[in-house]
């Protein structure tokens, strides 16, 4: 049988089948192996991962400096704003996605309120050895959520190595070492960032000191080809002060042109700090078995602390003399939150794999996990418009009114949990000939109960793949089964800062239809992906989405549904590089009490993204990066605890473009010799990047402003970064 080559750096999942040489037929029978996959580190049967190249992931020019800005490329994933990691999967928010390092399921933190705070992701671009990535449709051993599954795996190093990231933002230094006889590797990495000099770049007079840095280390030893103990740590600290002064905005319409011009007084000071250990004993009693037991613990303390007073200025223009209108609106807003959160997380998990041949796995899993949260919330708005206190109305001030004054929301909630999540997983693959057609099926099912709401949910999930005998080199993937969003500490959490121990699992019923098409031209390959999906969604929690963060109603009371179609051409545009275009169109809508069908604020609509690299053909350690993205704006909803029935607006489209040059001195992979002081280097590279190329004001979200003349709430936009240069010097010493 004539054998199917990959090209190299292809995404998942591709089959490739081979025949193994036949045995004496007198003694044993024929068997024919299907090969559906190099059973390497990160392997997976998922039919529904991309796999991402490790080495992509670092090469891309982003702003937050994260492995997640190449995923943000994938055609099924958006995200409207540089400065967060965070991203939204086919019509989900940024809390309806897994991540996994090694297996162990991450946590984000949870009080960030807007990109700017956030700080590094918690995935070392230096430590990462394989990325894989499901956009739906994922196989049970991953966990409830109903968007999309991260796993990451960190990488063992095979010698001493030393290197390193100095730039204008930040820099890293990574260490790594490897015994003689290859027992024990360890792999330690540090980072540094401070975004201060890209948020000057936002039109606004503002002290910005954000201050986010962290450590990392990966440890294994093997005591013989069967038995081996890994242990992963993490600690990180983001510190975020902000002390707003001034801030003008033009917006409005051609027609009806607005000005704002707001003082402020007060800061923001916020402490984010995270910790995390795993230790995992792997054991392979032959190669039929495999045995791993993990022990984790994850402490997560958050501060967000602000009081910011401000006073605004709202005037309109005359759209033909440009001249001030004497109708204008003066008011001013006071914003605080004394916000404190603990969550601690500590368990164990089992998991085993049983492979009878080399066409059959078998998985089971359990997990046990008790969590403490602590939240003490105290936060509060006041809106006042030209002496009058939003919501109170205006009075006649010739009789008086002794109602309260209103704020325009408070909240605050003192609770404390300690509940007890299970849960456990089993599935089955299988690789076979259906005729002359390859076929791969993989199906399961988990189960999942958590003691604070008493509720038990039951998840079964199937992948079905065939690969016809065509001339046309075509793979055809069904997969598909019910997803449930399993509620932690933003679900439970009602507008009042209350827990709801009532609160349900959000469900989704997922479908989706793939085809990869593998084709070669002028002697480059190349893939063509198309995914059409459909999910159906109940016992939806409404929320409203201020900037990153996600602030939900505390209630099941809405249905949804989202549906669309994302393509991919994968392959090399240039020689010996990898390099792809994804274009996407989506919608995702929600009925809130079954009022009628409304977008929700992930609404994504088109969505068109590049990631490409080339290099000089004369000059090849001249090399170039670049992302590119526009997607439509997003729903920015409505304020929080107001009607998102009456406030429908949708954001400006978002554009941006971030290039990466850079220039190599030294690699060792082009094997020339280097002598004295510069002989001790395996790479040398210094670059340039250039973030918002095209330096495009792109809006994030919008701030609203109450006019007590017609008490109209004007949509204020709150802006992103401008252009900025980096500069980073990056090595590697033997």
């Amino acid at each position: 049988m004539k054998k199917l080559v990959l090209p190299l750096g292809l995404i998942l999942p591709v089959l490739a089948f081979s025949q193994v040489k036949k045995r004496d037929t007198t003694r044993v029978n024929d068997i024919e192996e299907v090969v559906f996959q190099k059973k390497a580190v990160g392997s997976t049967n998922d039919l529904t991962t991309v796999k991402i190249s490790a080495k992509d992931a670092q090469n891309v020019a982003s702003v937050s400096g994260g492995l997640e800005a190449i995923i943000k490329t994938l055609p099924s994933v958006n995200s409207n704003t540089e400065l967060s990691s965070q991203y939204m999967v086919r019509g989900g928010n940024y809390d309806e996605n897994l991540i996994y390092i090694n297996d162990i399921e991450i946590y984000r933190p949870f009080l960030i309120r807007n990109s700017q705070q956030e700080g590094l992701s918690i995935i070392n671009p230096d430590m990462v050895s394989t990325v894989n990535f499901s956009a739906g449709g994922f196989e049970p051993r991953y966990g409830d959520k109903m968007s999309s599954a991260l796993n990451i795996y960190y990488r063992e190093p095979e010698k001493s190595e030393v290197s390193g990231e100095a730039s204008l933002i930040g820099g890293r230094l990574t260490a790594g070492l490897a015994s003689k006889n290859k027992k024990l590797t360890a792999l330690f990495s540090g980072r540094y960032r401070n975004t201060n000099l890209v948020l000057n770049t936002l039109n606004e007079d503002t002290d910005f000191n954000p201050k986010y840095y962290d450590f990392q280390s990966y440890i294994n030893y093997h005591f013989n080809d069967k038995l081996s103990l890994s242990f992963i740590g993490f600690y990180s600290k983001n510190d975020y002060e902000m002390i707003p002064k001034e801030r003008e905005v033009n917006f409005g319409t051609v027609s009806q042109p607005i000005n704002l011009n707001v003082f402020y007084n007060g800061r923001e000071n916020d402490a984010y700090k995270n910790m995390m250990g795993t230790v995992s004993l792997n054991y392979k009693p032959s190669e039929k078995w495999r045995f791993t037991l993990d022990s984790f613990a994850y402490q997560n303390r958050e501060r967000e602390y602000y009081t910011i007073a401000s006073s605004y200025i709202l005037q309109t223009f005359d759209p033909i003399t440009g001249a001030p209108v004497t109708s204008y609106d003066v008011g001013g807003q006071i914003e605080h939150a004394r916000n404190d959160l603990f969550v601690r997380t500590y368990g164990t998990q089992l998991r085993t794999k049983f492979s009878p041949n080399v066409n059959t796995d078998i998985e089971f899993g359990f997990k046990f996990e008790k969590e403490n949260l602590q939240d003490l919330t105290n936060e509060y708005k006041l809106v006042d418009s030209s002496g009058y206190s939003v919501p109170t109305m205006p009075f006649d001030p010739r009789f008086p009114d002794a109602s309260d004054l209103d704020l325009f929301y408070s909240i605050s909630g003192k609770n404390h949990i300690e509940p007890t999540r299970l849960s456990a997983y089993g599935q089955y693959s299988q690789k076979f000939y259906w005729g002359s057609s390859r076929v791969f099926v993989n199906a399961g099912a988990r189960v999942a109960h958590w003691s604070f709401n008493n509720e038990t949910i039951f998840s079964p999930r199937a992948q079905f793949a065939i690969k016809p005998e065509w001339n046309a080199d075509m793979l055809f993937t069904l997969s598909g089964g019910i997803y449930y969003q399993a509620p932690f500490y933003k679900e439970i959490k009602d507008l009042n800062g209350d827990f709801n121990s009532n609160i349900k699992s959000q469900r989704s019923i997922q479908a989706i239809l793939k085809n990869d098409y593998e084709f070669t031209f002028e002697d480059r390959p190349f893939k063509l992906t198309t995914e059409l999906y459909y999910k159906k969604m109940d016992n939806l929690i409404p929320y409203y989405m201020d900037n990153v963060r996600i602030r939900y109603s505390g209630q099941n009371n809405a249905t949804g549904y989202a549906y669309g179609i994302d393509t991919r051409l994968f392959g090399e545009f240039v020689p010996g590089i990898d390099s792809w275009l994804s274009a996407s169109y989506a919608r995702v809508f929600e009925n809130i009490d079954g009022r009628g069908d409304i977008p929700r604020p992930t609404d994504q609509r088109f969505r068109f993204a590049m990631f490409y690299q080339d290099y000089m053909p004369k000059f090849p350690s001249m090399r170039v990066n670049l992302t590119l993205t526009y997607a439509m704006g997003l729903p920015n909803g409505a304020p929080v605890f107001t009607d998102p029935y009456q406030y429908q607006k949708t954001l400006p489209s978002y554009k941006r473009v971030d290039l990466g040059l850079s220039k190599v001195f030294i690699d060792r992979k082009d094997k020339k010799k280097t002598y004295g002081f510069w002989g001790n280097f395996e790479e040398l590279i210094l670059g340039v990047q250039v973030f918002n190329a095209f330096n495009i004001n792109n809006t994030v979200s919008n701030q609203w402003i109450t006019d007590s003349n017609t008490s109209l709430m004007y949509p204020v936009p709150v802006r992103l970064t401008g252009r900025f240069f980096n500069v980073k010097l990056e090595f590697k010493i033997k």
